[in-house]
């Protein structure tokens, strides 16, 4: 197998964007969902809320971040610009995070793009969030993305579906890491280990899906009947799966153009 696509989010729940390659550190790939906006309690906010969120577009250049709306209008900020003198506790579906604020500027534009008072919070290195030990194999860490540092799709299985579909949706609503290219539909299913690059990985589970896949996001409208598809030939126990996710078993680099090696447990 081939990687074909790379994405990183920078910011959970905004536009993601297509790499050629990124480093693969403790919470996944660099700069992944380490930025979230919140509301004024602190809980984390996605376009489950607020599909519009899918609109606000995001490039970066080392660790500057640019956030684009559809009008135009930017805004720009880096890592460096979070307080670290006052660290803030934020909330991540039941999980409590360490994090930092922006300047104020940051957040006031973003009330004011999305409609609703929030702030926007960066996870720093010394933040250690847990993934869930039912998963963990070594006590392995993520960023603010929902469960697990990566999430692998497939092309094949993508082709399965916007055939189920009669019209063709893109891998990018399903917000993936890494994806594949090279097995049958849904082979991923079997999967247990994985070498790509200098990086290896554990599959840990298949992706339960939510609303956000039927988001497109180039004009934010919903298309319910991806899920409902998906729902026909995808569902266990109440849940509707798409991707696997991924524990990081070895940090290195991943390319799109790397083989990748699925092998057992050892």
């Amino acid at each position: 197998m081939r990687v074909t696509q790379l994405f990183i989010h920078p910011v959970k729940s905004l536009g993601g964007i297509s790499v050629q390659s990124y480093a693969v550190d403790r919470f996944g790939p660099q700069w992944d969902r380490r930025w979230m906006v919140v509301d004024e309690q602190g809980r984390f906010i996605t376009q489950r809320q607020y599909a519009k969120m899918a609109l606000i577009r995001t490039s970066m250049d080392q660790d500057q971040v640019t956030l684009t709306v559809p009008d135009g209008s930017e805004l720009q900020f880096s890592s460096r610009e979070f307080n670290y003198e006052t660290p803030v506790t934020v909330s991540v579906w039941r999980d409590q995070c360490v994090a930092l604020e922006g300047r104020a500027e940051l957040s006031e534009w973003l009330s004011n793009q999305l409609g609703i008072p929030c702030r926007l919070v960066f996870m720093p290195e010394q933040s250690r969030r847990l993934v869930d030990t039912a998963y963990a194999e070594n006590r392995e860490t993520v960023s603010f993305a929902d469960g697990f540092p990566l999430l692998l799709t497939t092309e094949e299985s993508l082709q399965d579906l916007n055939l189920r579909l009669g019209f063709t949706v893109g891998m990018n609503r399903f917000r993936p890491n890494l994806v594949l290219d090279g097995e049958q539909p849904w082979q991923e299913d079997t999967w247990q280990r994985l070498i790509v690059g200098e990086a290896e990985f554990v599959v840990a589970k298949p992706c339960s899906r939510c609303a956000i896949p039927t988001i497109d996001p180039e004009t934010g409208s919903k298309q319910p009947e991806v899920f409902r598809t998906l729902k026909q030939f995808r569902q266990q126990d109440g849940q509707v799966f798409f991707g696997q996710n991924l524990l990081v078993s070895k940090p290195g680099v991943v390319r799109v153009g790397d083989i990748a090696r699925a092998l057992p447990l050892r």
